[in-house]
């Protein structure tokens, strides 16, 4: 039997928890669920593809490489993968802004600095502030997203003054479940699904169109869960940080809406 303090030490024993994406992330995600006693279940719903204009990428990385950017922007842990693969050089007269606490550890784990990170609001509203209220000059920018991502960023920044190149690093695509993991989330087997971008989301209701009232949807941070309400999921929690403890933390808050009993076989 359970006894007050293991419960309180791994307060998801017992939860079976979706992980919508794989590689190290992934693998790291499921590590932090198991240490608090989750099962975790590991189904990439998107993955990541190379950018259609490939010339465009090499030859903004050549420039940043040459010093030609006085700060690079960075909103994803994704475009950090395109860096590493690319190995592309940040030159010290280049400044570094992350998004977020995600990102900007990304960055550090294969070598690179960060100089910025918003204070507060970890968006792409949230860096350009706090970048137009550090720099009054006009900078020459670099800004890196994604295919889909909406040029918020770039758009505040030029309306601000400052000299902004952005270029494409990847493009995300979706990736179809098995039959099984389908069924599983249909038959609520899945106590939680983790929706960690708007992307994930999109996923989640095209592939699980019937998710029972009983499973947590828990979204990584406000921008996120706006992005999921938008796709027409009911998020259940909304992380107060975005990072993936946050995350896991939020859904430690709730009690296991099922008898593990349910499910024997």
């Amino acid at each position: 039997m359970t006894t007050p303090d293991s419960k309180q030490d791994r307060p998801l024993d017992g939860w079976r928890v979706l992980v919508p994406r794989g590689g190290p992330w992934g693998d790291g995600v499921a590590a932090s669920l198991r240490a608090q006693g989750a099962t975790p279940v590991v189904a990439p719903l998107i993955n990541f593809a190379p950018t259609t204009d490939q010339a465009a990428l090499d030859h903004a990385l050549e420039q940043l490489a040459a010093g030609a950017f006085d700060w690079l922007t960075i909103t994803s842990a994704t475009t950090v993968d395109v860096l590493f693969a690319h190995r592309a050089v940040v030159p010290k007269t280049t400044r570094v802004a992350a998004v977020g606490e995600t990102t900007a550890a990304a960055l550090q784990a294969v070598g690179y600095e960060v100089d910025l990170m918003p204070e507060k609001d970890n968006s792409a509203e949230g860096m350009a502030e706090q970048l137009i209220a550090l720099e009054a000059e006009p900078r020459r920018i670099l800004t890196l997203r994604s295919e889909i991502a909406k040029p918020v960023l770039t758009e505040s920044l030029i309306a601000a003054g400052h000299d902004v190149q952005s270029v494409v690093a990847y493009r995300t695509v979706g990736v179809p479940v098995t039959e099984r993991i389908k069924r599983d989330v249909e038959n609520g087997r899945i106590n939680a699904i983790l929706i960690t971008s708007g992307s994930v989301a999109e996923q989640v209701r095209e592939q699980f169109p019937d998710i029972p009232d009983t499973t947590l949807l828990a979204a990584i941070g406000p921008r996120t869960a706006s992005d999921a309400r938008k796709a027409g999921l009911p998020i259940s929690v909304v992380a107060d940080r975005q990072t993936v403890d946050a995350l896991i933390d939020a859904v430690s808050q709730f009690t296991l809406p099922h008898a593990a009993d349910e499910f024997a076989p």
